[in-house]
């Protein structure tokens, strides 16, 4: 079974995860700590529970997920896993950060070791992670779903009562619910979903309660074809 440690990070409150199993082994899901006290609670967690990190993976590659990839990268010596249609998204990170204000590095834009848009699935430990391909807000944005415990990281594609913004480079509202409506909700209604901001949700309040979401369902905005 997997243990979920969440950390909120940075201005925009985006939540940074360490994911473990009883082996020890524990990945790091959207590192946007920025600074130093952020990125001390997050090593002090994985020190004092005894976890040997394996890798960091990201959802997606907007500058709030990955100020702090390369300093753990280094730290730990483990690869750094996206998908690279991000690779646009990532590239964007120097000028994303000087427009909001977010501490910049020469080194800010990490180097990509593991392609999602090549693997299934993501292994650590006794522990295995489908991933699925959930664009719209951004072009290679995954979601991660542990099938055993019905968990769901899905980043910036479903809130807890919205969903991820459109309305940057590469975002597509069409193709973000599409991700939703025929790539998540099908996982079913018990599954918890841990979103890159905001709180924690399942899949059955969002089909009754999220209002983007309800209004596809309920047929009032058709879904194209087109994923």
């Amino acid at each position: 079974m997997i243990t979920v440690k969440i950390f909120p990070c940075n201005p925009f409150r985006e939540l940074c995860y360490v994911v473990s199993d009883e082996s020890g082994e524990a990945i790091i899901v959207d590192c946007g700590a920025c600074d130093e006290s952020e990125r001390g609670r997050i090593e002090e967690y994985i020190a004092g529970k005894g976890l040997r990190p394996v890798m960091l993976v990201n959802t997606h590659g907007h500058i709030d997920h990955i100020i702090a990839v390369n300093r753990f990268k280094s730290l730990y010596g483990i690869p750094f896993a996206i998908d690279e249609r991000e690779s646009g998204v990532l590239a964007s990170a120097p000028a994303s950060a000087a427009m909001f204000g977010l501490p910049v590095e020469d080194d800010i834009v990490p180097s990509v070791d593991m392609d999602l848009s090549k693997e299934s699935e993501i292994r650590f430990g006794d522990t295995v992670l489908q991933v699925l391909y959930t664009p719209g807000h951004t072009p290679g944005g995954v979601s991660l779903y542990h099938s055993e415990s019905k968990t769901l990281f899905t980043g910036d594609t479903l809130f807890a009562g919205s969903i991820g913004r459109t309305d940057l480079p590469g975002g597509d509202y069409d193709t973000l619910m599409d991700s939703i409506i025929k790539r998540i909700l099908p996982l079913g209604g018990d599954v918890k979903i841990y979103p890159g901001h905001g709180n924690s949700s399942t899949l059955a309040h969002e089909a009754a309660y999220n209002p983007f979401v309800a209004e596809v369902l309920q047929g009032t905005v058709d879904t194209p074809e087109r994923i």
